[in-house]
Order: structure tokens, then C-alpha cells, then sequence
């Protein structure tokens, strides 16, 4: 029985970079909001939000080839996003294994804009905020320190389904939105055009 990670085809940053310096630049989505891609990006990449990808990827299909690798901040996005374009038809979507953290510990070249806050950092400030919060307030407030446990068995959920809807509730503010993050921002970049 193959399982859904085994059929997943990773692809390493030393493995990218040299399809890229020997001039065989798949097409690289990164699906990281549209923050996260100003922040740091692999040169070349175009950005398509994984919320974008997954309301519109029968659209974007019409737009890509079949040598396509799905960049995110360590790869939960990214597989995430293959699953979603491989349902869609597009055959053999490949993940950047450990993403932007293993494409910049690998010393590859990064496009760098300016500096945020990572997805990931946003929900560890705001999930942990609101336990010490709520925790402090359940010392006079009987009760209260169960919205805590809430946050909790919610993290805990995201871990084991590899989603976070925190994270996705987060990707929507301002803050992680960039100027137009639509469909038609998605395909004018795809086709070449700013």
C-alpha cells in the first residue's frame, strides 16, 4: 500500500539550485502569504498563497507545466499544496524539501525584502499569549483558564492534522496580506507579467 507521503516526490535545495544555475529553473510556486514572500523569497519564484492555490487550482492548472516545485517556510504548506494540485491533475508537483529554512541554511542566493514576522512565530505569539493570559485571568476568574485548554487541544489538532487554523485566520490580516493577493495577481505573475 503506497501512503500519501511516499508518493510525494522532494526535491532538496543542492538538487534546485543546481537545476537553477544550469538553467532548468522549474516553475516555482511558494505558497507562503504574500508577507512571508516579500520578506524572502527564492529569486524567480512567483508567489500563489496557498488559500489562492487551493479556491483556484483547477484556474491556475491551465498555467503550469509539469515540472513544478511548492516552496513554503519548511514544507507543511507546500505538501499541502501538491496534494491540492495533484487532485486538480497537475502530474507530480514537487515540495521543496525543508523549504525556505533548508534553502537558506544551504547557503542558495534569497531575494530579501523587508523583514517580518514568519506565520509560524505569529501563532506561537498569539496561542501562547492567550494561554498566559487566560491562566493569569483563571486565578480570579473561575473558569476562565479553560479558553487555555481550548488553545491547547487546538494546537494539538493542528499538529497531528499538519493544519493550523490560527495560522490560517492570521494569513488574513493586513499584516500578512500583501497589496493584491488574488487569483488574477496569481496568473499575471505566472504568464510573466507584473
Amino acid at each position: 500500500m503506497t501512503t500519501q507521503a511516499s508518493r510525494r516526490t522532494r526535491l532538496t535545495p543542492a538538487a534546485l539550485h543546481q537545476l537553477l544555475e544550469n538553467g532548468n529553473a522549474p516553475r516555482m510556486l511558494d505558497v507562503r502569504t504574500p508577507g512571508e514572500f516579500r520578506t524572502s523569497r527564492i529569486p524567480g519564484a512567483h508567489n500563489v498563497p496557498l488559500g489562492i492555490l487551493r479556491e483556484h487550482r483547477a484556474e491556475l492548472l491551465a498555467h503550469l507545466d509539469g515540472d513544478v516545485v511548492l516552496v513554503c517556510r519548511s514544507g507543511g504548506r507546500a505538501a499541502q499544496a501538491e496534494q491540492a494540485l495533484a487532485e486538480a491533475g497537475l502530474a507530480n508537483p514537487r515540495v521543496l524539501d525543508g523549504g525556505m529554512l533548508a534553502w537558506e541554511a544551504a547557503g542558495a542566493p534569497v531575494h530579501r525584502g523587508e523583514a517580518r514576522w514568519d506565520l509560524e512565530r505569529q501563532v506561537r505569539l498569539v496561542a501562547g499569549s492567550l494561554v498566559l493570559l487566560t491562566g493569569v485571568a483563571g486565578l480570579f476568574l473561575p473558569g476562565v483558564h479553560l479558553i487555555g485548554t481550548a488553545i491547547g487541544a487546538g494546537l494539538t489538532f493542528a499538529a497531528l492534522s499538519n493544519t493550523c487554523a490560527m495560522g490560517m485566520l492570521l494569513s488574513k490580516l493586513p499584516y500578512n496580506r500583501g497589496p493584491r493577493a488574488d487569483v488574477r495577481t496569481a496568473i499575471a505573475s505566472l504568464r510573466g507579467r507584473s
